[in-house]
């Protein structure tokens, strides 16, 4: 770095030029040191958020998901934290809440009678004043059986006895999805549901069944899946034509671990109707695909003009469905800048963060309200604090450092904008698009 020199020229205008090049070194310095300064918050922001990931559960991991040994233990110290935390003194002595049991699950009365119904004082019968009633869960296992199909055979013994060709007659055979095999209808849907929805591989099942008696095996219990498949491609077409003609739609992807597939990356997309407390169609489709490219959906969902409620993943602008964005994913990279500031700091983040919480807020109170009343609602209270975000926003877009998980977090939402407040225009559609997450896990 130059250095000023111990004297100065008496030249007015040697000394402006020296004036000037000293503001240039300065004014590079200070972009040096911004620079400097902008990689080491942002170097600190990635630490602190590999550290809260690594150290904090996450909300969004899948329950039970690599909890194996002290799943047990740990539900029982959350679940006290929170009592400790939001009890006060007078509800620490309510008893806690049993769990409930299903009305139309079958009682059986069981009387617990006394022997002796007279009066140990004057010796008169006892009359019945009521009775107290508890109920408890008894558990009975899967009953496994054998379906013995018996066909008699019947034939004519007086053409037998006059030697002329005798028509031996039986019942048809009865009518099964795998023709010639011992697999019934309930005992392929334990299979599938076992392993398509709680994830069971088909070696544990194998397990299961050898316990039971029954020697089955992953691969025969495989071919069973694949000729399923083939024989459930009709009822697919009919659920995917019903699919296409709801008028809004949600969708995501995931990545998959296929056995056979080392090079690409494979995905599960998914495509799915209705909320949870809607009481329309709730259709949930899953399409496996070799690549996350836009011409997937584009191809799933050929001629669909409805809304589709996706996250910012670019692809889906391939589609000819009108885009609403997700306010999850929006929020997410808030909480994550938030996260990024340090134990016990608060910043921007979390004013983002608050006010997106009074958006839920308000759709927590419409959850089971009719769609022309959200309607009404979100356009009196949810556009107003749109705006006021969206003008917080542009204000702080340019104030922030450009590597700063907090700008990058601006950025999406001001990028996704229009599809963010997308949700505004009808009241069928939701704030994000959380069910479609949780189907994809």
């Amino acid at each position: 770095m130059k250095k000023t020199p111990s004297t100065l020229p008496d030249d007015i205008e040697t000394l402006k030029k020296m004036l000037l090049e000293r503001d240039k070194r300065i004014a590079k310095l200070e972009r040096v040191n911004q620079k400097l300064s902008d990689k080491l918050q942002q170097l600190l922001e990635q630490y602190n958020l590999a550290q809260y990931k690594k150290y904090s559960p996450s909300s969004e991991s899948y329950q039970g998901d690599g909890e194996v040994l002290n799943e047990a233990e740990q539900l029982a110290d959350e679940e006290h934290t929170e009592s400790e935390a939001t009890q006060t003194e007078a509800e620490k002595t309510v008893k806690p809440r049993r769990p409930r049991i299903a009305a139309e699950l079958p009682r059986v009365d069981v009387v617990h009678d006394i022997t002796d119904k007279t009066c140990a004082c004057c010796g008169h019968a006892l009359h019945r004043m009521g009775e107290e009633v508890s109920e408890q869960i008894e558990f009975v296992p899967a009953q496994i059986r054998v379906i013995k199909n018996i066909r008699p055979k019947y034939s004519c013994r007086a053409c037998e006895n006059l030697g002329t060709e005798v028509a031996i007659q039986i019942a048809d055979v009865p009518p099964a999805i795998l023709p010639k095999s011992m697999a019934t209808p309930s005992l392929l849907a334990q299979i599938i549901s076992s392993k398509m929805h709680y994830g069971m591989p088909l070696y544990r099942q194998e397990k299961l069944f050898a316990q039971a008696g029954i020697e089955l095996s992953r691969q025969t219990m495989s071919r069973w899946l694949i000729t399923c498949a083939d024989k459930l491609e009709p009822l697919l077409a009919l659920m995917k034509n019903a699919l296409l003609q709801q008028p809004v739609l949600w969708a995501d992807e995931t990545t998959v671990n296929v056995l056979d597939v080392e090079k690409s990356t494979c995905y599960m997309w998914v495509y799915g109707c209705g909320i949870e407390s809607s009481t329309g169609a709730k259709l949930v489709l899953f399409d496996y695909q070799d690549g996350r490219g836009g011409k997937h959906p584009k191809a799933y969902l050929d001629g669909y003009t409805g809304y589709l409620q996706v996250d910012g993943y670019a692809g889906y602008e391939q589609t000819q469905a009108t885009l609403v964005g997700c306010w999850a994913h929006a929020r997410r990279k808030f909480v994550e800048a938030q996260k990024a500031q340090g134990k016990g700091k608060t910043g921007k983040a979390d004013w983002a963060i608050n006010h997106i919480q009074k958006l839920y807020a308000l759709e927590s109170k419409l959850k089971t309200k009719a769609a022309e009343v959200k309607y009404q609602h979100r356009q009196e209270v949810a556009k107003p604090l749109l705006q006021q975000l969206w003008d917080w926003l542009e204000k702080s877009k340019d104030t922030i450092p450009t590597e700063s998980l907090l700008s990058k977090a601006i950025t999406y939402s001001l990028n996704q904008w229009p599809k963010l407040i997308g949700y505004l225009e009808d009241g069928r559609l939701n704030i994000d698009n959380n069910r479609a997450e949780r189907a994809v896990k």
